[in-house]
């Protein structure tokens, strides 16, 4: 299963894009707003009215650009025409000569053959979501890697790590993992470059490890993937967003071996470990018992850590006594709890 494939359903609802107002309030668009909600960049945007005539009927003092309904109605026909493979000179003309012909009286525009045109073409089934997810979702489909790397990065820097996470990546990957199952092994180069981008901003957006001490100060949370396990971003996103709180972590990443994590617990004596497992065939009871019961410190005073049970893959165990938070917010908030816990002198 790739890795966009493997999220569960995180949005439910209609598709309402289409009702939704194409400005606030009627008020126009400007430039950056208007990219933003396309998924480009305001250099294509620049540039497509330079070149195509693409551009907004008004200018704001004569210079700045200001985006109407129509003007946008335009723009949304261009970037579903270039997303699927139709080039953009030819994509203009046909965007402009429809949004020119009276409404009912135009036949549907036939995407002409290519032997370059993209089998990845197409629109996502996002449902009920954020904006910027289809903004994302858009600059994915067209493989636009710097407006990929411009909307996560907007997202971070207006929601934090935990909002952008669960209601802007989580849903659009979501969505490219629905279309890569549904279609064939089509969209693969659109999951993979989409993946890539989302584990690059959350890297480039999780603090620095502190320094810790010995095992005897508040140990760090630890994170691995079970053993099989090769899927990393929900908990690449959980440590970014850990980091943002100011709690340290240890990080391991995809398909740790049981030794190697028996390992690492008796050598860092973590507050807590969390144990990733995103199909139910990675899942193992007894490995998660295994940590739970493992031990470190001098005798009379051992403790161990609190297992905490992550992804869908743990649905289907009884998990009694293992906390399986449903959320990035919960997991935030149990390890959170966790850690300041054992910092006032309450162990596991």
């Amino acid at each position: 299963m790739s890795e966009a494939a493997a999220y569960g359903d995180v949005t439910h609802g209609e598709d309402r894009s289409e009702a939704q107002p194409a400005t606030e309030a009627g008020v126009p668009l400007t430039t950056g707003a208007l990219a933003r909600r396309l998924g480009v960049s305001p250099t294509t945007l620049r540039s497509w009215d330079r070149r195509y005539g693409i551009g907004p009927a008004a200018r704001a003092d004569g210079r700045h650009r200001r985006w109407t309904r129509q003007d946008v109605a335009v723009l949304e026909a261009m970037c579903r025409l270039t997303s699927s493979g139709v080039p953009p000179a030819e994509a203009a003309r046909a965007a402009k000569e429809t949004a020119e012909t009276p409404p009912g009286t135009a036949e549907a525009y036939v995407q002409p053959s290519s032997p370059n045109r993209s089998k990845a073409a197409g629109s996502l089934p996002l449902g009920d979501v954020r904006q910027e997810c289809r903004g994302l979702a858009r600059a994915a489909v067209r493989l636009d890697a710097p407006a990929v790397e411009a909307q996560l990065a907007a997202a971070v820097e207006q929601y934090g790590i935990a909002v952008a996470w669960q209601e802007v990546m989580a849903p659009t990957l979501h969505a490219v993992g629905r279309k890569w199952a549904s279609s064939g092994d089509r969209y693969v180069e659109v999951e993979h470059m989409l993946s890539w981008h989302v584990s690059t901003t959350l890297r480039r957006h999780t603090p620095a490890p502190e320094r810790q001490g010995d095992v005897s100060a508040t140990g760090p949370v630890l994170l691995a993937c079970v053993p099989g396990e090769q899927h990393t971003l929900a908990i690449e996103a959980l440590n970014a967003a850990l980091g943002a709180l100011h709690l340290p972590t240890r990080m391991f990443g995809a398909a740790v071996p049981v030794e190697a994590l028996t390992a690492a617990v008796q050598r860092l004596g973590p507050s807590a470990v969390v144990l990733w497992a995103q199909a139910r065939s990675t899942a193992s009871l007894p490995l998660a018992r295994h940590v739970a019961d493992t031990q470190w410190g001098v005798k009379g005073a051992r403790r161990g850590p609190l297992v905490v049970l992550a992804g869908p893959g743990w649905s289907g165990p009884s998990a009694r006594g293992l906390p399986r938070p449903q959320t990035l917010r919960q997991a935030l908030d149990l390890l959170s709890g966790a850690h300041h816990g054992e910092a006032a002198g309450e162990r596991p």
